[in-house]
């Protein structure tokens, strides 16, 4: 069954002291675009995390989101960058002994100053992050392909009503053929003019050339057979079901325009509107 290009998924590890969470959101696109949001400490690591999902995803624009959250609350003096400290306080002796009045700084002003507190070293969590990844993307999968499921259901509906709708036309090409006779018949007798049989004919034998759809049905019937075998491949399937629509819509173009009979056309345009509505949600599978 195909996959649809929209879903959601979140996995949660702890390393401690650390805990990490993966977020991708993914929607559809022509092609596959992955973007990713790490702590400047993993970036290096974005082509290995990349692999790991385009070894899971063909098709669809992902936003892939690590965030990294420390589960210890408050600093140690372990966390504090002993040597950042010392020259601090050898700056803050300078300038009192310049300017005397000068208030010390304070323990909160300290621990705010850029380096004294230890940054947390992430790089420790490349793998578990990547392992956290891989489960994140299979719950991406499952997503996708429950959201698929639905999409497929939705188009093998359509395609039952649309193979109805065909079917039904071939009964009125008949009738169609006889009414194109009698008004030609009747417009002659208005306007009192005798046409000679054979010619009656030949003209009749033309309009009815010209005004025969069995051939549209007949490739509508092969198209909607055609989708029906696609989508029950277990593959990326979205952009041959495209063109596959393209075709249907040609071909249900092409029965409107030659439609001259009431029932006929209204046929048509409900075919096309059935195409139209399988074409958006052809757009969001795999």
């Amino acid at each position: 069954m195909p996959l649809s290009m929209t879903g959601f998924a979140a996995t949660t590890l702890v390393v401690t002291p650390f805990e990490l969470n993966w977020e991708l959101r993914s929607v559809n696109h022509r092609f596959l675009d992955i973007r990713f949001r790490l702590p400047d400490e993993l970036r290096h690591a974005e082509p290995e995390y990349r692999d790991v999902i385009a070894s899971g995803v063909n098709r669809g624009r992902l936003e892939c989101t690590l965030n990294v959250t420390a589960l210890t609350a408050e600093p140690s003096i372990s966390d504090v960058d002993a040597e950042t400290l010392a020259g601090l306080a050898r700056l803050q002796d300078a300038v009192r002994n310049e300017v005397p009045d000068a208030k010390p700084f304070s323990i909160a002003e300290l621990l705010r100053w850029p380096g004294v507190l230890k940054a947390p070293e992430l790089t420790a969590l490349i793998e578990p992050a990547k392992r956290c990844l891989t489960e994140a993307l299979k719950k991406l999968r499952r997503a996708r392909r429950r959201e698929g499921d639905r999409i497929a259901e939705l188009l093998a509906d359509r395609c039952d009503t649309i193979a109805s709708l065909a079917s039904g036309v071939r009964p009125l090409l008949a009738s169609a053929e006889q009414g194109y006779r009698d008004k030609l018949t009747e417009r002659l007798e208005r306007l009192d003019v005798q046409a000679t049989p054979g010619r009656l004919e030949q003209e009749l034998v033309l309009v009815a050339q010209r005004l025969d759809v069995t051939e549209e049905v007949d490739r509508l019937d092969a198209h909607i057979a055609e989708i029906r075998d696609v989508l029950g491949r277990d593959e990326p399937v979205g952009r041959r079901l495209d063109f596959l629509i393209q075709e249907l819509n040609r071909e249900a173009n092409t029965l409107a325009s030659k439609a001259q009979d009431p029932q006929l056309t209204r046929s048509a345009v409900d075919i096309k509107v059935l195409i139209e509505q399988m074409r958006e949600q052809v757009q969001n599978l795999e």
